[in-house]
């Protein structure tokens, strides 16, 4: 056993848990659109529209079927792994449903999208190596303990008052313009969530492996119930957000906002961080931020049409004018990458106002995660 609270068998469990529920959940999401088309493809009052003939379809139920294990697996994950890594893998449910929409929705994956899954693969690998595989809680018993420590009931509290601020202050004015204000109140509830269904987790686990009948517990009924609350508001809030804003939009904002928030709470109630090197630190952080890059690249460009052969960027054939053939950086050069993002409202207004700081973010953050992962992995 380590010095925490999980054995080298419990942690490659949990890890093993954590992806296939990602593998579930992202398949969950094709099996139930492939429903969704062949509605659609029957003239049938479509689900957008308010109908309900999905529901007549086997291939739906078998999609949320799949959905269910896939939630029932993650649950069972934080039982044996730490919930700061069980999280942030939630990002390889958004590169299977990129990989199976290409293969069974007949969705190209461009080229970007390419590089998005390769860095989702990459950044998970890093997280993984550098997460924390220790905590202070063995038992049931001792996580009610911790549950009554006043730095945690403080965060809960700071969340349910940030909450009703949100909901009574900044949702009438803001909720319709603003994706963070619906993101906001769904990742913080989520990030409580989290640690509830970890204790329901953790009984579960104790019930079965120990003689000590933790389902007669009233912790146990009151973190249940605090669960199925909060997953009913935070799914409320998501779907508003959804409803309103666009999918691209709101994904790679929520999974960051939610992961960041899930990482501070249980940080506070599971004390996984307090063992850890500083190196680790660094790596877990690198694997967070190509994660998050991944999401980002795998939503926002996914309409984008592109290819290998865009990126060339000394073909004295773009635009139909010479372009230097050199090595260096050229005003021309950099107008090349414009055609490549060309498809969005957003760039091109940036094209026009002669801007080029989106772009040039965008392909720094690409470069400094490659470079990142080339440090951790040979150094």
């Amino acid at each position: 056993m380590n010095e925490g609270g999980f054995d080298n068998e419990s942690f490659i469990i949990g890890l093993s848990l954590a992806i296939s529920s990602s593998l579930f959940i992202g398949s969950s999401f094709i099996i139930k659109k492939v429903a969704l088309k062949k509605v659609t493809s029957l003239g049938i009052t479509r689900a957008a529209a308010g109908g309900y003939a999905y529901l007549k379809q086997w291939i739906w139920w078998l999609g949320l079927l799949t959905m269910g294990v896939g939630e029932a697996a993650n649950l069972l994950a934080y039982a044996f792994a730490p919930a700061a890594l069980v999280t942030p893998l939630g990002a390889l449910s958004v590169l299977v449903a990129a990989i199976l929409s290409s293969r069974f929705l007949q969705e190209k994956l461009n080229f970007i999208g390419k590089i998005g899954c390769f860095l989702c693969v990459i950044g998970s690998i890093i997280f993984v190596i550098h997460s924390p595989k220790n905590e202070e809680i063995h038992s049931f018993s001792e996580l009610s303990k911790k549950l009554t420590d006043y730095v945690f009931l403080s965060y809960v509290l700071i969340i349910f008052i940030m909450t009703f601020i949100v909901k009574t202050v900044f949702v009438p004015r803001f909720g319709n313009t603003n994706v963070t204000v619906y993101l906001l109140i769904c990742s913080s509830v989520g990030s409580l969530t989290v640690v509830f269904c970890k204790g329901v987790a953790l009984a579960i686990k104790d019930t079965i492996s120990s003689d000590v009948n933790n389902l007669t517990n009233f912790m146990f009924w009151l973190l249940l119930f605090m669960s199925i609350l909060c997953i009913i508001v935070q799914m409320n809030y998501l779907n508003k957000a959804l409803d309103i804003f666009n999918t691209s939009v709101v994904t790679p904002i929520y999974y960051v906002m939610f992961t960041i928030l899930v990482i501070i709470a249980s940080g506070i109630l599971f004390r996984e961080w307090e063992h850890m090197k500083t190196e680790d630190i660094l790596g877990c952080i690198c694997g967070f931020l190509i994660l998050m890059i991944a999401v980002f690249t795998l939503n926002a460009f996914k309409d984008f049409k592109v290819a290998f052969k865009d990126f060339k960027l000394n073909s004295e054939q773009q635009f139909g004018t010479n372009v230097s053939t050199s090595h260096s950086v050229s005003p021309k050069n950099t107008i090349v990458l414009f055609k490549i993002f060309n498809t969005s409202p957003i760039i091109k207004k940036v094209v026009e106002n002669d801007s080029f700081i989106l772009l040039s973010i965008i392909f720094i953050l690409k470069v400094v995660s490659l470079l990142i992962v080339d440090i951790i992995l040979y150094t």
